[in-house]
């Protein structure tokens, strides 16, 4: 099981409290995590990344075993410790303002 922690707004929009777990079947990339995500949540498409280009939103960030991986290639290998669900992935709204 994978454990992902989404920010509030996105735990609201789809209806869930804590942590959402989930399967992921091969790999465990970023693109198999959010794959995985948007089919069990598809309020959530488009919300993280683009539906058209799979790229992430500009405001949203990516991390995981106190590492940002938002800039990592989607295809590439989440840790394992996120792979095993010792640690989370988590998907974090960035701060923007004046």
């Amino acid at each position: 099981m994978i454990r992902v922690v989404l920010p509030a707004h996105l735990r609201t929009l789809a209806h869930v409290d804590g942590e959402v777990k989930l399967d992921v079947d091969g790999r465990v990339t970023q693109r198999s995590l959010l794959d995985a995500l948007e089919a069990s949540y598809p309020m959530l498409r488009g919300t993280i990344r683009d539906q058209v280009s799979q790229q992430r939103r500009a405001f949203v960030r990516f991390f995981a075993c106190e590492e940002d991986l938002s800039h990592e290639p989607p295809g590439a290998p989440l840790p394992d410790a996120v792979a095993t669900g010792a640690e989370p992935f988590l998907v974090v709204g960035a701060m923007a303002g004046g």
